[in-house]
């Protein structure tokens, strides 16, 4: 099946770089027309739609903050109008705040929350209403949810962590429309934000099975996976691919 997810409908939040993009591109290889969201670097994500476009499909960037719940809602619904439907969500954006407990300030707090969390939940609510049986609400935690094994990272896991009961209890709530809701959680993987080659990535391979980092392409794969018709079955489950991080 050379084109599984031709004419499909997806929306990808944080979509403009690193995972996003290649989850963008993965899914409009795939034949899906593809939104994405972003909140900087408009050249980026318009990069990636164009990208995507390249490909066949049609392709859109939305500026929206995760942050700011009317912004989440109304890049669902121009992704709706502008396609006429959605199949597909992809609650990837995120941030991650790291620092000791004593000095978390409570607005940093507030943002990792609002992001990681609440996001995902205002973009799936708005999405549903418009999804088929069929739909696909795909997030992409963290291995962090699983094992943190360094200080100052208990918010951003924790954030993590929430996706997990999250998923877990909305797909009974969705199970009974046929659609289904899955966590992918991601160990190390090499992008600008968290490179390879950096001393906190030498020592992070100290702590894998498999000594290296994860490629982006290799979250896609699984997203479009998870997407597509063979992982119809597929419910509930928060899969890890981190490399052996939590082995």
């Amino acid at each position: 099946m050379p084109h599984p997810l031709e004419n499909k409908r997806a929306l990808v939040t944080g979509g403009s770089r690193g995972i996003g993009a290649a989850i963008v591109k993965r899914l409009a290889h795939d034949g899906a027309h593809v939104a994405l969201t972003y909140v900087s670097h408009p050249d980026h994500a318009n990069a990636t739609a164009r990208a995507a476009q390249a490909l066949g499909v049609q392709a859109l960037a939305i500026h929206a903050d995760s942050a700011d719940a009317t912004a989440v809602v109304a890049a669902v619904e121009r992704t709706v109008q502008a396609f006429g439907g959605l199949d597909i969500l992809v609650n990837n954006a995120g941030i991650a705040v790291m620092a000791p407990i004593a000095d978390y300030r409570l607005d940093e707090f507030d943002r990792m929350v609002a992001v990681n969390l609440r996001a995902v939940f205002v973009a799936t609510q708005a999405t549903i209403a418009h999804m088929a049986p069929g739909g696909r609400v795909i997030m992409i935690g963290s291995c962090n949810a699983e094992r943190m094994p360094f200080a100052d990272g208990a918010v951003y896991a924790m954030s993590k962590a929430a996706l997990v009961g999250l998923v877990k209890g909305l797909a009974r709530d969705l199970g009974a429309r046929g659609i289904t809701i899955n966590n992918i959680q991601p160990g190390p993987i090499d992008t600008d934000m968290n490179p390879a080659d950096s001393d906190f990535g030498a020592m992070l391979r100290t702590l894998m099975a498999l000594p290296r980092y994860g490629a982006a392409e290799e979250i896609a794969a699984l997203v479009a996976y998870l997407a597509g018709p063979d992982a119809g079955f597929v419910t509930g489950a928060s899969l890890m691919i981190d490399g052996g991080f939590t082995a």
